[in-house]
């Protein structure tokens, strides 16, 4: 689909007409497709934001079908893999109890491709089968707590709140698969690169391929890489960036009483607002900050309220895409759960509905033991500025009172920051929808054709070891 406006599809807040949403709340995805495109050709004067948005429809009911592509036969192998002795019987009764979530798509049952992480958090039933815990998973939790216990035990009187510095050295991969694109067509790729930003001083790029390329400037609030290279000859399109950044963690100690009250200055006006479709200040959310907050007045326990109740009460999940969402903030609210973006938005909206300035920042988690794509937030307090709350990761710290505080107004150094706001537009910009219309972690790929899926394109993001040398790469 040609890309007319905003790459963060506000026009979402148009609601489908009943007809075609009950279509699609009942698996008929053809006939929802249908209907979407027949109300475009036999009503000429809809409103901008409902024509938009069911010109969109058909996009995003192919995403949500390859959001839920797995057999019940497909998803049962894969749970008999860390629990080799699971019955069918049993694997029936967990998708019955929504464990494994599913959804009808034309008359077929169809398990989400991400249940089973899903599965082995929700089930204790589960996690007591699993045949071998993940031991790295464990390791790189154990790096992380000794990085936070040395900066706790360190940080004595220094007025800096920066400090705990790592370097990495970064290869990230984007490959367009073969046939994605078709021969003697311009591949173009964005892939996410490090915004200046406190928390990472230092950024110097080492290497791309190809080598012409158009990095965006540094203060961009989605950072990226662009280049472009020919298919050809029906095989893969390889784009490679490597860089070197310095990153840093920030731990302050901060005193409730000496917080005073949030000027209203430009800088911070901003992060005041809606940002629809997915910071909505809805009758629900607008409740739940009150219901949360009550009489509270102090900007920084008002923040400490409402990431208490997101780290209690919204357990972390893998979610559909974000492009297949409504509203990401409701979707939370609503559901009480959701992984780290949906939790960092959560947080975002309800800040702002209680006056507290709130923006968005994500990348990477970069343990050299375990890495992945993250989301996170910042709020803002006077006098001490932007400082940082992750809710998924306090969620998951939630029964260590030393870990959870720590990340209300801290953060580690294994941080990667590409993003400093949701759904804003590259440099060069997009001409077509992006995969994801939200955040940018993985990268992007289109053709003059249009947008290529995650299903046309593979992505890896690797942390170089200091021996390793550009050269030496084929």
């Amino acid at each position: 689909m040609k890309h007319t406006g905003s790459p963060g599809l506000d026009f979402m807040v148009a609601s489908l007409p009943d007809r075609v949403r009950n279509l699609e709340e009942r698996g008929l995805f053809n006939e929802a497709k249908r209907l979407a495109n027949r109300i475009l050709v036999e009503r000429a004067e809809l409103p901008t934001a409902l024509a938009s948005r069911l010109r969109w429809e058909p996009e995003r009911i192919d995403r949500i079908s390859k959001d839920y592509a797995l057999t019940p036969d497909e998803a049962f192998g894969s749970v008999r893999v860390p629990i080799p002795d699971l019955t069918q019987e049993e694997f029936d009764r967990w998708v019955k109890d929504g464990l494994a979530e599913s959804r009808e798509i034309e008359g077929r049952v169809m398990i989400f491709k991400s249940f089973l992480p899903n599965l082995l958090r929700d089930s204790t039933e589960a996690k007591r089968r699993v045949r071998k815990p993940d031991e790295t998973t464990e390791r790189a939790r154990n790096l992380l707590h000794e990085h936070i216990d040395a900066l706790v035990a360190n940080k004595g009187d220094s007025p800096c709140p920066y400090s705990g510095v790592a370097e990495n050295r970064i290869l990230m991969t984007v490959k367009a698969k073969a046939g994605a694109v078709p021969d003697g067509e311009i591949v173009r790729a964005w892939i996410p690169f490090p915004r200046k930003d406190p928390l990472q001083p230092e950024i110097s790029l080492v290497s791309t391929v190809p080598d012409e390329h158009a990095l965006a400037d540094q203060d961009s609030p989605q950072r990226t890489i662009y280049m472009e290279r020919e298919a050809t000859g029906g095989g893969e399109v390889l784009f490679q960036v490597e860089y070197r950044y310095l990153s840093r963690a920030f731990y302050q100690e901060i005193t409730p009483s000496t917080v005073e009250p949030v000027g209203l200055a430009s800088a911070s006006e901003a992060c005041l607002c809606e940002q629809l479709p997915h910071i909505a200040f809805t009758p629900y959310l607008r409740g739940l900050a009150e219901e949360i907050v009550r009489r509270e007045t102090n900007p920084y326990m008002k923040a400490w309220h409402i990431y208490r109740w997101i780290t209690e009460t919204v357990s972390y999940a893998l979610v559909p895409e974000y492009s297949t969402i409504e509203c990401i903030s409701d979707y939370a609210a609503r559901n009480l759960r959701g992984d780290c973006g949906v939790q960092a938005l959560l947080f975002i909206t309800l800040c702002r509905i209680s006056g507290v300035p709130a923006r968005w920042q994500s990348g990477w988690y970069v343990n050299p033991i375990r890495c992945g794509p993250h989301d996170w937030a910042q709020f803002y307090v006077e006098p001490y500025g932007w400082i940082y709350a992750d809710p998924s990761f306090g969620g998951r710290e939630r029964s260590s009172e030393k870990y959870h505080r720590f990340y209300f107004g801290n953060v580690d150094h294994f941080r990667l920051i590409t993003n400093i706001d949701i759904s804003s537009e590259f440099s060069p910009a997009k001409s077509h929808y992006r995969s994801d219309t939200v955040d940018n972690q993985r990268g992007e790929v289109e053709w003059r054709g249009g947008n290529v899926y995650y299903d046309g394109w593979d992505y890896e993001l690797k942390i170089l070891p200091s021996e390793e040398r550009a050269s030496e790469r084929k």
